[in-house]
């Protein structure tokens, strides 16, 4: 009888980790997001009704969302570049300045609790879901002014806030390259590619993590949770190219209200969770 209860348990989880990596694949496509803004509360819901360390659930929920994104980046990010949205120059002049973002921000998360992590997930979310709302998009091609110093600023905080929030950056990086010029789907296709990195050093940064810190977390190595990497990545990275096609479908402005409201969706949900735990 027991058995049969538990094994019913882990396959409603099974299931309802299925369920979420459609949309996750999709809208890492279609927003160039790498998903982890679907991806961790979807897995911090989950991870909370299992027997976890409750001072470790965000710092699972985030470490395997970072591994998670990168095939399914990966995949979005080839797709992109097939519509000629992705600049790769940007990628070796703004991604050194990420990754040092990104190291920081591990090390900071790391001496977090859930809590504080939660709540700095929706203050930034919020912030920039505002901006996208408010922003016109052009119809005429801007000429892009992204010089050496922003680039050493805005690509270390954009990989210094990802990090904490286990996130590709794009909720970052579309509404910067969007300011220096770029249009929205080649900022989508850049940022994807952007996420890509971030992904790799925050997975990287998380495992190490969550190994010093003896965590001992169930089917876990490091902050990273093996059975929801292996369910995720073949159905996101499907997804993910399907999202990525249809992004250069939709109305440009469409896409960029779209993504603002995206983020005052995720946004609401955490802080909704924020003032429960």
């Amino acid at each position: 009888m027991i058995n049969f209860i538990i094994y019913n348990e882990y396959s409603y989880f099974i299931l309802l980790m299925i369920l979420t990596a459609v949309p996750v694949g999709f809208f890492a496509g279609l927003f160039g997001i790498g998903g982890g803004l679907i991806t961790v509360p979807f897995l911090f819901f989950i991870f909370e009704t299992l027997d976890i360390n409750a001072l470790y659930i965000m710092h699972l929920a985030v470490g395997t969302s970072f591994s998670i994104i990168i095939p399914t980046s990966f995949v979005s990010v080839l797709t992109h570049n097939k519509h000629k949205a992705v600049d790769l120059n940007i990628i070796k002049t703004y991604g050194i300045f990420v990754i040092i973002g990104v190291i920081s921000g591990t090390i900071l998360a790391a001496t977090l609790e859930t809590k504080s992590l939660v709540l700095f997930f929706s203050i930034i979310v919020y912030f920039l879901g505002t901006y996208l709302l408010f922003l016109k998009e052009k119809s005429e091609e801007i000429k892009t002014n992204f010089t050496l110093l922003p680039r050493i600023i805005f690509g270390f905080i954009s990989g210094f806030i990802s990090a904490p929030m286990g996130i590709g950056g794009a909720v970052m990086n579309v509404p910067i390259l969007k300011y220096f010029g770029y249009s929205i789907n080649r900022a989508i296709g850049s940022a994807a590619a952007i996420g890509f990195i971030i992904a790799l050093f925050g997975a990287m940064g998380f495992l190490i993590s969550g190994s010093f810190l003896n965590a001992g977390l169930p089917l876990s190595v490091g902050f990273i949770n093996i059975p929801a990497f292996l369910i995720f990545i073949p159905i996101t990275t499907i997804m993910a190219r399907i999202g990525a096609n249809t992004v250069h479908k939709i109305n440009k402005n469409k896409v960029t209200k779209l993504f603002g409201v995206f983020l005052f969706i995720i946004g609401t949900v955490f802080l909704y969770r924020y003032f429960l735990i």
